[in-house]
């Protein structure tokens, strides 16, 4: 006489539903996680430096490389290089000064404050 299989007597679907809940709640922490981390990419319509609350130091208006280019060609701005006499000296926008970050609060006054200032570090 031949033996049946031992077969539990509880449903054996119960471990598969649970391992598929848990790949549904992580693959949505997942998407959630990246769709919370990108940050729009846009620029002003009006050509005006605006403030991006997802950026570092919002306050501070940015210039959008057309303006500032624009700037350049008509010398309507100082540039300056905020990075070390080494990178400066690398590579720069032609007549930008050079104050280093660390003695940018020290040596900020030497500008004119009437001119538009445009610092840059790359």
């Amino acid at each position: 006489m031949a033996k049946k299989p031992n077969t539990p007597t509880g449903s054996s679907s119960a471990p598969l539903l649970l391992v598929g809940a848990g790949l549904v709640i992580i693959v949505g922490i997942l998407i959630w996680q990246f769709l919370s981390s990108t940050v729009p990419l846009s620029s002003p319509s009006s050509g005006s430096p605006t403030a991006d609350l997802s950026i570092p130091y919002s306050n501070v208006p940015r210039v959008s490389l057309a303006d500032a280019k624009a700037a350049f060609d008509q010398k309507s701005a100082v540039f300056v290089d905020v990075r070390d006499a080494d990178s400066y000296h690398a590579g720069h926008i032609p007549g930008a000064l050079n104050i280093p970050l660390s003695e940018f609060d020290a040596s900020y006054s030497q500008l004119d404050p009437n001119q538009w200032i445009i610092t840059y570090c790359t």
